[in-house]
């Protein structure tokens, strides 16, 4: 019986590579992802090597929690306005919605008994306010500064 010795050199070479590479990538993988799964963090600058944890801590923001549904006819009116805020208000204020429809433990984490329900959140997380029903942005604006938060 004939052994073809260059054939087992070229699958034994093939091998080889094919664990360097999956060592390789296990590291280099690992090393950039985070606990979550997700990527990591960008290094913190001027020190490339810093964890994420020792980036600066995000600001603390008032917040404005609006609970719903997408088919709700005084949610969907809320919506655009929830919108301009998030987007008018971007790093001063945070604004979230919950569809309570698609996320029935949301409404009953936040005791919600009629939608749309907005709470009303100080910078350190704090409620001061709730209101059921469609509610205009003037009158958001206005709570947040009868409370001495003025954006």
């Amino acid at each position: 019986m004939r052994t073809h010795w260059w054939k087992i050199a070229i699958v034994s070479a093939l091998v080889a590579v094919v664990v360097i590479v999956v060592a390789t990538k296990g590291r280099t993988s690992n090393a950039a992802a985070s606990p979550d799964g997700g990527t990591a963090a960008a290094p913190v600058a001027g020190n490339p090597a810093a964890p994420p944890e020792e980036a600066a801590p995000a600001k603390k923001l008032p917040k404005l929690l609006d609970l719903g549904a997408k088919k709700c006819v005084p949610c969907k009116m809320m919506a655009p306005l929830l919108e301009e805020l998030a987007k008018d208000y971007k790093g001063r204020m945070d604004v979230e919605f919950i569809d309570v429809w698609e996320n029935p433990e949301a409404a009953e984490k936040y005791g919600i008994k009629s939608i749309p329900t907005q709470i009303f959140y100080d910078a350190e997380g704090k409620e001061f306010f709730r209101h059921v029903g469609f509610f205009p942005k003037e009158d958001i604006l206005a709570k947040f500064k009868e409370h001495g938060i003025v954006f």
